[in-house]
Order: structure tokens, then C-alpha cells, then sequence
């Protein structure tokens, strides 16, 4: 069994050597996504202003749900995938954008997705580059911004940089084996592999 609170840097170390030889080749932008694309810009820009980064926002959109507004997994909805509880929440704490919400909406999904962005990533502070902070967020996005507090935390009681997700952060965490490697793998995915898919559609989050 693994001892996950000293192990999880070699876990992602694995990973990431199987990322290196098995990198995915990037996936075709689905044919459903171009319905959606006037609507996600101007929902990113409403909330985010005219250099809002829709290409990420769209790679989180493929991610999520590859552009399928009935798409449903064990815990989540929709669009961007919004778990009941999360809905909930978005919708009470943004009522005048969000109204009560609907996750099988892909109006109100792609707001909400947008919003929810804004709100982890104006809470994370202290990130070394912008690919360090949408790491952040999107890890926070995924698996909840209490978690990369606490990652960030423990990586600076072991040496390594809080402010930097690639290479520091990323690589420690007490989370649960299969937590680790979906959190890991989805700031991964959306902004070194899809976001580049999107670069017709606006900005990005620059990642050398």
C-alpha cells in the first residue's frame, strides 16, 4: 500500500515519464463545439472583460464534457460538469448572473463555468507565472479549492515552491491515488495539450 502523504511525487513522476512516452495526440475540436463558441465568448468576456482566455475555457469545456450539454458521470452535469452541490452553491452566491441554474443549460453551464473560474482564481494568490495560477485554478476547479491550500501547503513543508504548480505542487498531495491522478492529469490536459486546439477562438493561457 501506498504511503500517499511521502508518495505522491513519486506517483506523478511515473505519470509524467508515461506522459513523456505516451503523450495523447491533441484531439480534434468535436463538430458540437462550434454551436457553442459565439456563446462561451461572450459569456467569458462579460465576466472576464474582451482578453478573457476563451481558448482555455474552451479546452475545460472539451475536458469536462467534450461539448455535450446531456453528458452525465457518477457525480456530475452538463456542460461543465457541475456537481448538484456545486450548482447550488454557484447559483446562491452569483443569483443575479446565475439565477437558480439549470447544469443541463448550456447557456447558463458556460456562465457558470466562466464565473466559477473567476471566483478560484481572483482567492489564489501568489502564483509565480499565469501558467501557474490556471494550474491552480484549475485544479481548484476540479477538485476543490480547499485541496490546493493544502497542497500548496504541505509542498512548502517539504521544500518545494508554493507559488509554482509544474514541478512543485503538483507533485505532492494527500489525496487519494485515483483523486491525484485525475486533479493532476486535468491542468495538464486543458493547457498543454487542448488549449492549442482552440487558439482559433481567442486567447490562451501562455504555457511555454
Amino acid at each position: 500500500m501506498i504511503r500517499w502523504e511521502h508518495d505522491a511525487g513519486i506517483l506523478l513522476g511515473v505519470l509524467m515519464v508515461l506522459w513523456g512516452f505516451c503523450t495523447p495526440a491533441p484531439a480534434a475540436v468535436p463538430r458540437a463545439a462550434e454551436a457553442y463558441r459565439r456563446d462561451l465568448t461572450r459569456e467569458a468576456r462579460a465576466v472576464w472583460g474582451l482578453q478573457a482566455p476563451v481558448a482555455t475555457f474552451a479546452a475545460q469545456v472539451h475536458q469536462e464534457s467534450a461539448w455535450r450539454p446531456e453528458a452525465q458521470s457518477r457525480f456530475a452535469s452538463g456542460l461543465a460538469q457541475f456537481t448538484p452541490a456545486t450548482a447550488a452553491w454557484i447559483s446562491g452566491a452569483y443569483r443575479a448572473e446565475l439565477g437558480t441554474g439549470d447544469v443541463f443549460n448550456p447557456r447558463w453551464a458556460l456562465r457558470a463555468l466562466v464565473r466559477y473560474d473567476k471566483h478560484l482564481s481572483d482567492r489564489i494568490a501568489g502564483a509565480a507565472s499565469a501558467c501557474d495560477h490556471w494550474a491552480f485554478v484549475l485544479s481548484a476547479y476540479n477538485g476543490g479549492p480547499g485541496w490546493v491550500e493544502r497542497d500548496r501547503a504541505l509542498a512548502a513543508s517539504r521544500g518545494a515552491d508554493p507559488s509554482r504548480w509544474w514541478g512543485h505542487v503538483e507533485r505532492h498531495s494527500a489525496r487519494a491515488a485515483w483523486a491525484f491522478a485525475e486533479n493532476r492529469g486535468y491542468p495538464r490536459r486543458i493547457l498543454l495539450v487542448l488549449q492549442d486546439e482552440y487558439a482559433a477562438w481567442g486567447p490562451g493561457v501562455n504555457c511555454p
